[in-house]
């Protein structure tokens, strides 16, 4: 694992193999590690960089709540003090997302000749009554222990409601990553999509329930020149679910 310093914050990333570049974006909570399958796969063949994005696997955190735009400028200024000029994009899950945005940039920061999204997200998801109920539970106890009396009386409630709540990944992270997720996964990057004007790969879970299969199905028909592999059976990490489909695919596709 190597480190480096961008805007002020230290990174740690995966520099392995030689050849063309793939840049590698993990999805939330899921740093560059996981993606090992991927990376040591691919790396006979290409120079396969993974960075831990800031607050994911030993990255510093960012000094306040980031948007999709700032994960966007941190790719840019990472792959500008790598030197990276050209670089197939692969992204799972929030990869993804800051894979969208990346690509509507005017002028685009260095070229990208193909693309593979993994279980990407973007789509602004479908909520259900249960959703809102569990939001809408925690603001209220939020906003009633805001009065200092209350919160005298029940210091604890808030940090309760947020473990009854909240989502594990929400629950887990600190108060300026649950904020980052939360502007990041309210944009709907949809009117996005056609700005991917070069071939994408979609590869996805058939049961994905965090970015489910609708998702891919938008998403391959918005982007000008995309295709679809569905893996059956496989869920929201259905690249390792299923490596053996999974890796195939890529050899084809990026061949």
């Amino acid at each position: 694992m190597n480190t480096i310093e961008i805007d002020g914050m230290t990174i740690r990333y995966i520099d392995q193999g030689e050849g063309d570049v793939v840049l590698l974006l993990h999805g939330w909570n899921a740093p560059a590690e996981t993606y090992r399958l991927i990376i040591d796969h691919l790396s006979a063949r290409f120079r396969v960089i993974a960075p831990n994005a800031p607050g994911c696997g030993g990255s510093d955190e960012p000094p306040a709540p980031w948007c999709v735009d700032d994960f966007v400028n941190f790719t840019i200024q990472f792959a500008d003090a790598l030197g990276i000029e050209k670089a197939t994009l692969i992204g799972h899950s929030f990869g993804g997302r800051t894979i969208i945005k990346l690509m509507n940039r005017s002028p685009r920061p260095f070229a990208v000749p193909r693309i593979v999204l993994l279980d990407a997200a973007g789509i602004k998801p479908k909520r259900t009554m249960a959703y809102y109920l569990r939001v809408y539970s925690f603001k209220t106890v939020k906003a009633v222990c805001s009065f200092p009396p209350i919160k005298a009386l029940f210091p604890h409630a808030v940090e309760n409601a947020r473990k009854r709540f909240g989502s594990a990944d929400y629950k887990e992270a600190s108060d300026v990553m649950r904020k980052t997720m939360v502007t990041c996964i309210n944009e709907d990057l949809t009117p996005l999509l056609p700005g991917l004007d070069v071939p994408t790969l979609l590869i996805w879970g058939e049961n994905d329930t965090a970015t489910p299969l609708r998702d891919a199905k938008i998403m391959e028909k918005a982007i000008p020149d995309a295709g679809l592999v569905t893996l059956a059976g496989a869920g929201h990490f259905a690249f390792a679910e299923r490596w053996g489909q999974c890796a195939r695919v890529l050899d084809v596709f990026l061949k």
